[in-house]
């Protein structure tokens, strides 16, 4: 629906200079959205400001270079877009964004900063500065940003995300965290990997297969600990933080039997299977 509405306000507006930005945009771009997002269809124009049923048309300077074409759309680039964001949404949203399009390619971080640079003395363009800043591009799912900023804001040591944990030259796992000394395996859970069957398993024997790796690792000296939404939430966040800092308290085996490889980027599952927060696009296989 989003889309249907996106186009049929741009037929009726027939504007060569608007083209679709802010949370439409996003959706274009298959971003992370809050829930509570308005469904107004969202422009931007260089020449003027208007404002119609279901529509809201931003006056704004558009280079051309952020400006792009995707599918049947005009939109933002992926770079204005995220940036754009950052000014009008949440600290956690904004930055699932920028995670989100640099985990997929969408953008880079010399072209966030080109558009940072350009709106300089735009209103609000700290908060776009901060979410690029607290932006990693190695999460792969909502849920491990904002684990990541909730370890942050605790005042947790930043732990390495996406690391692989090697046996006998057998990857059995990528954790979403890692703290080498403690040999410690963050892991942010959503439940949709154990509802929803994903490369060729049922939930049941995914369940299963995580058990079994997680049995082998810990006899091997690692710890893990998982946290749920719940646990981000900032009623349970005290007793996260206790369990982690427990935790860390204690060093790791000396000697390993495992080998750890921090991955230098994420790995985006474009096909959506256990996909816990970015919504997947066909076409953003292409260069992947």
């Amino acid at each position: 629906r989003p889309g249907l509405d996106a186009l049929a306000v741009m037929a009726a507006l027939d504007r060569g200079s608007a083209v679709l930005g802010g949370s439409t945009a996003a959706w274009v771009w298959g971003l992370p959205r809050p829930r509570q997002v308005p469904t107004t269809v969202q422009l931007t124009d260089p020449h003027r400001w208007r404002r119609g049923r279901g529509w809201l048309m931003t006056r704004a300077a558009l280079p051309d270079d952020e400006v792009t074409v995707r599918g049947a759309y005009r939109v933002t680039t992926a770079a204005r877009t995220v940036v754009d964001l950052g000014r009008a949404w949440p600290e956690v949203h904004a930055v699932a964004a920028v995670d989100s399009a640099l985990l997929r390619g969408l953008t880079t971080r010399e072209e966030l900063m080109r558009v940072l640079d350009r709106q300089a003395r735009v209103a609000g363009i700290p908060r776009s500065v901060r979410a690029v800043q607290l932006a990693d591009g190695r999460a792969e799912s909502w849920l491990e940003t904002w684990g990541r900023l909730t370890f942050a804001a605790l005042g947790l040591p930043p732990f390495v995300p996406q690391v692989e944990l090697w046996v006998e030259g057998r990857l059995l796992k990528v954790v979403d965290g890692w703290y080498p000394g403690a040999a410690l395996a963050i892991e942010f859970d959503g439940r949709i990997k154990y509802r929803r069957a994903r490369y060729g398993r049922s939930p049941d024997e995914e369940l299963w297969r995580e058990k079994r790796t997680e049995d082998m690792l810990r006899s091997l000296g690692v710890r893990f600990v998982r946290a749920a939404a719940e646990d981000l939430r900032p009623d349970r966040r005290i007793d996260l933080d206790r369990l982690v800092r427990r935790q860390l308290a204690t060093d790791g085996p000396r000697q390993r039997e495992f080998v750890e490889v921090p991955r230098a980027e994420g790995r985006w599952h474009g096909d959506g299977a256990g996909d816990d927060g970015w919504l997947a696009r066909a076409d953003d296989r292409v260069g992947r």
